[in-house]
């Protein structure tokens, strides 16, 4: 007996030992295989978001072409790049013509800050320490700096780090967006396996899970991303058209804030306001509806983008969207509030199915 229980339990230890092994190997293996795609993780996701927001315009243009899908992929990937390529040149091109024209001012002797115009005088006395400091800015601006270094310090380094993220970020976007083409040829067997993969994790509500991040990926595209590029596009035409200083930046900031959800407003109000101290009264004022009309167009395009509501409370994805940005630069600003929205949804919906199952049980 005592033979047979010691025969046992060495063969339980030879096979526990044995399924050590192999998970130890089968870990390793996979931590290669991600320390060698880690390089590309940020970009590949993102082409999967682009790819599933872009894949009911990929069906529609492949019906149109009669099956023909690599022409529909060319088409529509072509498409994408000059929709992102067109504006990024526009203010690449923007900020070297502010930069050219500071220059210019510096060279003529002239204040780099213009002063405030008659119109500030007539302003209230709420905005009496916005106009002085932008009096002392023109007048000295070196004594600003020095006067107000400790903030112009936190804004510069702001600035810097999100001029380093954009070049990279356009440059991600481009390789997502090839990828995304690539992912689209192949759409039908990639999906096949992500269904297969999300019935492995969830069993039967896999499904389920699969068709809530489809839609959430979409939602989140096309009710938050491409509601605040519209919003940004709408302000930034507004200030190339209006001739402001920087207009490229500007938009890029307006991009920012409304991605976050705060909206354009802290750009675009104090651009209007500052039109109308150093531009003519018609410019200012047409500039200034066109803003209004910009910061309105969210009520509108919102309910019809996202239909019966937001994917996720504003704080999740104002966190996703600061949090991405943080941990992955430009790229990160968009691809982490789709990526917290998606966890927030898939979560809720696993906290529902349980609740139904308790009290099912019950």
């Amino acid at each position: 007996m005592e033979t047979k229980d010691s025969s046992l339990s060495a063969y339980n230890f030879e096979k526990i030992v044995d399924i050590i092994i192999r998970l130890a190997v089968l870990f390793l293996l996979i931590l290669w295989c991600i320390d060698i795609v880690k390089p590309f993780l940020l970009i590949i996701a993102w082409a999967t978001v682009i790819a599933i927001s872009v894949f009911p315009v990929y069906s529609s243009l492949v019906k149109l072409l009669r099956g023909k899908k690599i022409i529909a992929t060319v088409i529509l990937t072509l498409l994408m790049l000059s929709v992102l390529i067109l504006p990024s040149v526009l203010v690449t091109q923007s900020l070297f013509e502010g930069v050219g024209h500071l220059r210019e001012i510096y060279k003529e002797g002239q204040p780099l800050i213009p002063p405030p115009g008659e119109r500030t005088a007539n302003w209230p006395a709420i905005l009496k320490p916005v106009v002085d400091l932008w009096q002392l800015a023109s007048d000295n601006l070196q004594e600003a700096a020095i006067k107000y270094s400790a903030q112009i310090k936190v804004a510069l380094a702001f600035v810097l780090a999100l001029f380093a993220g954009i070049g990279k970020g356009i440059l991600q976007f481009v390789g997502s967006i090839i990828i995304a083409g690539v992912l689209l040829v192949f759409s039908e067997s990639i999906t096949n396996t992500s269904r297969k993969i999300f019935i492995k994790l969830a069993g039967k509500n896999g499904h389920h899970f699969a068709e809530i991040t489809v839609g959430t990926v979409r939602n989140v595209v096309k009710g938050i991303l491409g509601v605040a590029a519209i919003q940004a596009a709408m302000c930034g035409l507004g200030f190339f058209i209006a001739g402001v200083p920087f207009a490229g930046l500007w938009t890029v900031f307006c991009l920012i804030f409304a991605i976050i959800q705060i909206g354009s407003g802290p750009v675009a109000i104090p651009v209007a306001i500052y039109m109308f101290s150093v531009s003519d009264t018609v410019t200012a004022t047409v500039l200034a509806i066109w803003l209004a009309i910009a910061l309105v167009s969210d009520n509108v395009l919102k309910p019809l983008l996202l239909g019966r509501g937001a994917p996720a409370p504003m704080l999740v994805i104002f966190l996703g969207a600061i949090g991405g940005f943080i941990y992955n630069g430009f790229l990160g600003l968009f691809l982490g509030a789709v990526i917290l929205t998606i966890g927030y949804k898939l979560f809720m919906t696993w906290l529902d199915s349980t609740q139904n199952e308790n009290s099912i049980v019950e």
